[in-house]
């Protein structure tokens, strides 16, 4: 199905775990888009999340199969990723997904042709990147505030999901880890600012085989095996020419290193927690004293969530806003699932650098995505 002008594009969401709150809540922020249904594997899960939304229920397959949805929403945990999105897109419908766009990069070439060969529209997450932050990010780069860039670093460190999630085993496993869950945002963000990545070198250790579950749940207490790598040292070469070292660990109690420095000819530039759209943006100019600019008075930088006690910003349905645009404007959308094929094809080069110690050519160039103006991030609000 296509959206015409001047429709909403109607959306089933299939997944309705934690994430599916921050897509529901925000959806009526936007103009072009409208959630009416859900679905979950979990029958009571999309009954809770219906009558939270005002939502129609439904199982999976009659969701995925409902002439009147444009677009499944494809929230469910990454191993149902491709099965998902490659039984919406057979159905004839536009799909926008979680990250990963697959568990491989094989699963996402697949959805990426089977999309372009039906003639439908591929997003994913995250489009954190669209965010006041990134934006603002963008904006210095592009305007040269820090010449041609040279180096860089991005460190995305923490102690893992165990302690606060109730069932985390599912993170440490193929298609998850620190690189594949967390990476997808600090890859993203730099290919927006810097375009593609075509070589990357690793290195790779777990710090401990099995993690034992402290938080608050039936499972409290319980132990489960790590099945993919913890900590990992990866080192990016960007199409551009410059280089930056990409830290991912789930096995660190406490740290100081930025989430991202980008240093060019003419200055440097940081930015905060690409998990985030907002945050505070940083930059010198040949040596000065760090220039912070907050961007939560920026559109999309505002401090919303959680909705209880409010301390970041988070507007998830911004990338699935801006794809709805481009199906009427007949452009590609932003956070697309060629940009996601590559940001995938990136992780799992990682990994087998950092299995093998051998450098990894990326065979897939994705173009840089298009700059996201103001007045354009505007004329999505409802």
């Amino acid at each position: 199905m296509t959206q015409t002008n001047g429709m909403k594009l109607r959306i089933g969401v299939v997944g309705c775990g934690n994430i599916s709150l921050a897509y529901m809540r925000n959806a009526p922020l936007f103009r072009d888009v409208e959630i009416i249904a859900c679905a979950d594997l979990n029958a009571d899960a999309a009954k809770r999340r219906a009558g939270e939304f005002d939502l129609r229920a439904a199982d999976v397959d009659s969701l995925i199969d409902d002439k009147n949805i444009d677009l499944i929403l494809n929230l469910t945990i990454p191993a149902a990723h491709f099965d998902v999105s490659m039984r919406a897109l057979s159905a004839g419908k536009h799909v926008f997904t979680e990250k990963p766009l697959g568990v491989t990069a094989a699963e996402g070439r697949r959805l990426v042709d089977a999309a372009a060969g039906k003639g439908l529209m591929l997003g994913s997450a995250p489009d954190t990147f669209l965010g006041a932050a990134g934006r603002h990010a963008r904006r210095q780069m592009e305007g040269g505030a820090i010449g041609k860039l040279v180096t860089g670093t991005a460190f995305m460190m923490g102690r893992g999901m165990e302690h606060w999630h109730p069932d985390p085993s599912f993170y440490y496993q193929a298609g998850a880890g620190p690189v594949m869950d967390m990476g997808p945002y600090y890859l993203t963000m730099m290919v927006n600012l810097m375009g593609p990545i075509r070589r990357v070198q690793a290195v790779a250790t777990s710090g401990q085989e099995e993690r034992l579950i402290t938080a608050e749940g039936p499972k409290r207490g319980t132990t489960f095996r790590v099945g993919t790598p913890t900590s990992v040292l990866s080192l990016l070469e960007f199409d551009c020419g410059a280089t930056v070292t990409f830290g991912s660990s789930w096995d660190v109690f406490r740290h100081s290193n930025h989430p991202i420095e980008l240093h060019g000819t003419e200055g440097s530039l940081r930015l905060p927690d690409p998990d985030n759209f907002g945050g505070s943006v940083g930059l010198s100019s040949r040596g000065a004293p760090w220039q912070e600019t907050d961007t939560s008075g920026e559109l999309f930088g505002a401090v919303n969530w959680p909705i209880a006690a409010p301390d970041r910003a988070n507007y998830r349905m911004l990338g699935l806003a801006d794809l709805a645009r481009a199906i009427i404007g007949g452009r590609a959308p932003r956070a697309s699932g060629d940009l996601a094929l590559h940001v995938l094809e990136v992780m799992e080069a990682i990994l087998r650098a950092g299995e093998t110690g051998i450098a990894q050519t990326i065979s897939g160039i994705v173009a840089q995505p298009k700059e996201l103006r103001e007045d354009e991030a505007r004329s999505l609000l409802a």
